[in-house]
């Protein structure tokens, strides 16, 4: 079941390991052209097939004279296709094409640098950009002799070949990330590759995304029935809405409460897809099973497991008593696919055991989304008449308010962490903080101190706000919120949450501390 097709003009980014490899296929389709990931050891034949506008060899953390040095087939450069080689893709390209010479460079260049554009070469993935710019260097060779029919178009004080051309065979290559947010100008210097050098045409959009799928559903499925295991969070609910589009009653939803979500979140999700949308949800309330199997269980680890181990149970338990179920739905993304290595060729595969499953319940698998990134799957739920607050929700961790309580967790700590985020949550977005911290939420660390409320002297539990900001989550730090919304966050949870007597803010960055406590 193909998500695209070569009605849509793509560029392919061949893997070499580097962090940075999803995002020059995010930069790509931030122009509106489609663009995919693919193994270094793709053939020419294969790539012919594809037949794409243009190749992206990405960069890695290895020398190209390592042992066992990720390589390419030849025949790409016989191709007629523009290549555009990025760090250790450009230092391949040096290495592979005639004339060129990569060594281990006497100055390795970590960070930012400033570079040198020579503006008598012409060179058109600098065009109309400024001589100087700084940009993000991370390498440890360097391309010591351009191959033949190259010329070098920027230098750098420890690279003096930062960036190379060859205008009439389209292969360019540059030492440097263009890809990062660093790299002053290298939104534009993707951008004229994409347009300039590929003449690629911005014809790929979410729109066209839904169409296809729902084509492509439909013919796999055809009048068979879909099972989806709906937690309530973005990447279920989109597939949810997508498969509920296409295949209506066809799709059935088992949505397990296990009393651990955010206040009023179950019946958000049900208003949400189930009356507005009209998905088909049976709504499982587990709540007692889940509390029950948490009682006297501290450790961190042991209740991810419990929690993991009941929500598996009580999904099954549930999917026995369905007949005719020959597909089984789930929410993984492009990222999932990529960082498990996984054939991104196929979207629907025979599966037998996904998720602990029983071995008797035999599906094929089904993920719409598995050439989606996590931002346009939100913006897949919107097109889909996913309420805004629902899809642009923070990320909420699977075992959910069950690792907000730190140690045992009771439904009277649960109710405590719950009544103080929603409060958290509704003075941040009345504030208009809502969509400029990356994650916020409280949580009940466990242990009471002495206060004064009243005439009396109080022995209650403290509550912790966390608020972080971060560009992907790798990193993070604490998010600076004026003092008067957390005083007035701090008094509206002493004074309407019972059996707290003290509010702290973490200020701790990422690393040392994880966004979560537990």
């Amino acid at each position: 079941m193909a998500t695209t097709n070569k009605d849509y003009d793509q560029i392919i980014v061949l893997d070499y390991g580097s962090q940075y490899n999803q995002l020059i296929t995010r930069r790509i389709r931030e122009f509106g052209i489609y663009s995919e990931l693919k193994p270094h050891t793709i053939s020419a034949a294969e790539v012919r097939e594809i037949a794409p506008k243009g190749i992206i060899f990405s960069g890695g953390p290895n020398s190209v004279y390592d042992e066992g040095a990720l390589g390419v087939d030849s025949e790409l450069f016989e191709l007629g296709i523009p290549i555009l080689g990025v760090c250790y893709g450009m230092q391949l390209m040096a290495k592979k094409l005639a004339g060129g010479r990569v060594e281990s460079a006497d100055n390795r260049e970590y960070g930012h640098v400033d570079i040198q554009v020579n503006e008598d070469t012409n060179p058109i993935l600098f065009k109309n950009l400024p001589e100087k710019q700084f940009v993000w260097m991370s390498h440890g060779d360097l391309v010591r002799q351009a191959p033949d029919g190259f010329t070098v178009t920027a230098t750098s004080k420890n690279c003096p070949i930062a960036a190379i051309a060859d205008d009439k065979r389209k292969f360019y290559g540059i030492q440097f990330h263009a890809e990062v947010q660093n790299t002053e100008y290298g939104h534009e210097i993707l951008r004229h590759f994409a347009f300039d050098v590929c003449h690629a045409e911005a014809n790929w959009s979410m729109s066209d995304f839904i169409d296809d799928q729902i084509k492509a559903i439909r013919a796999e499925v055809g009048d068979k029935k879909v099972l989806l295991g709906l937690s309530g969070g973005v990447d279920s609910s989109v597939v949810a809405a997508l498969l509920n589009k296409a295949i209506g009653d066809q799709l059935v939803c088992i949505f397990v409460d296990h009393g651990l979500l955010r206040k009023n979140e179950a019946d958000q999700v049900m208003d949400s897809l189930g009356k507005g949308l009209g998905v088909n949800i049976i709504k499982v309330d587990a709540h007692e099973r889940f509390y029950a199997d948490l009682k006297g269980v501290t450790d961190p680890e042991k209740k991810r497991k419990t929690i993991g181990r009941d929500f598996i149970e009580v999904f099954n338990e549930e999917a026995s008593k369905l007949h005719g179920i020959d597909y089984l739905a789930q929410g993984t993304l492009y990222t999932d696919v990529v960082e498990s290595g996984t054939d991104t060729a196929q979207t629907i595969k025979s599966h037998h055991n996904v998720g602990g499953l029983p071995e008797d319940l035999k599906f094929k698998l089904i993920e719409p989304l598995n050439k989606l990134f996590k931002d346009e799957a939100r913006e897949l739920g919107e097109k889909l008449g996913i309420p805004h607050e629902l899809v642009w929700r923070q990320p909420f961790p699977g075992p959910g308010l069950g690792i907000r309580v730190l140690g045992e967790v009771t439904e009277e700590k649960l109710a405590i962490v719950r009544d103080s985020d929603a409060i958290l949550r509704e003075e941040i977005k009345k504030n208009g903080l809502d969509e400029s911290i990356w994650q916020y939420f409280t949580v009940l660390p466990g242990f009471k101190s002495v206060g004064v409320m009243g005439d009396g002297r109080t022995y209650d539990y403290t509550i912790a706000i966390r608020a972080i900001t971060s560009i992907d989550g790798m990193t993070a730090d604490f998010a600076r919120i004026d003092w008067d919304v957390l005083q007035k966050i701090s008094a509206r949870i002493v004074n309407e949450v019972g059996h707290i007597n003290r509010v702290v803010y973490d200020i701790t960055s990422k690393p040392p501390a994880t966004v979560e406590w537990e």
